[in-house]
């Protein structure tokens, strides 16, 4: 029998983590599979390997898993195969899928896009982008991240598109901040490139009241999760199309 387990990343956060759960109880609803299962890599239950018992215990013969991870950094190169391994020894009969990340998407930008005009309204030439990402110090990760201040550029016709990281790499949340608003004479627009809210989208919002209270113009999206394009990406990748 097929079974689905589905993989975030997991929070410290309460809310972050409800938020996690019940998007995948929307994509679980959406989803014809006789067996699906919640995990997170880690800080949230239940874990990969609880998840995967489950699946197992539902009477599962085949396992596909679908990371509900953005870009393939070391999570998914490393820290999910590393989960798997162990289990896969364990329950050798069991046949397991592992899909890739969401990677860059024109659909994804498109959605980012307008979840920047559904919090701004229309854009003016003069506005400036600053996309937030997790962090990795994997070449690839920064590579994808130029490729989607690329198409956020295009997409919104604004000329000043930068990123920064909240770890792992360079510039982190306050300098990017610091940098994209140096001499900006219109608003500035700040996108989280996290699916979930969490610690990390906490300190953007904070970052973000702290110069809105100070005067500046300064509004943020809220994570990539707010638009349904993420959801339906995940039933795709469910349905195997």
């Amino acid at each position: 029998m097929k079974a689905i387990l589905y993989i975030g990343h997991g929070t410290r956060s309460k809310k972050g983590a409800e938020e996690a759960k019940a998007f995948i109880q929307r994509v679980i609803k959406r989803v014809d599979f006789p067996i699906q299962e919640i995990s997170f890599l880690e800080l949230t239950h239940p874990l990969i390997k609880e998840g995967f018992q489950l699946c197992v215990e539902r009477g599962a013969t085949e396992i596909t898993v679908i990371p509900l991870f953005l870009l393939a950094a070391g999570h998914i190169k490393q820290d999910i195969p590393h989960a798997l391994s162990s289990l896969k020894v364990k329950y050798p009969h069991i046949e397991v899928d592992v899909k890739d990340p969401f990677g860059v998407q024109g659909t994804i930008l498109d959605g980012i896009a307008e979840l920047v005009h559904s919090t701004a309204g229309d854009l003016e030439p003069e506005d400036r982008i600053l996309i937030v990402g997790r962090g990795s110090s994997d070449p690839v990760v920064h590579e994808d991240f130029a490729r989607i201040t690329s198409g956020i550029s295009e997409r919104l016709g604004i000329r000043h598109v930068f990123v920064c990281y909240m770890a792992a790499a360079e510039p982190r949340l306050r300098e990017g901040l610091e940098m994209i608003s140096e001499g900006a004479a219109g608003r500035v627009l700040v996108v989280p490139y996290l699916l979930f809210s969490g610690l990390l989208t906490a300190e953007v919002n904070q970052e973000v009241r702290k110069r809105q209270k100070e005067g500046q113009q300064i509004l943020h999206t809220g994570p990539l999760s707010g638009h349904p394009v993420i959801e339906d990406i995940v039933v795709r990748r469910a349905l195997g199309k």
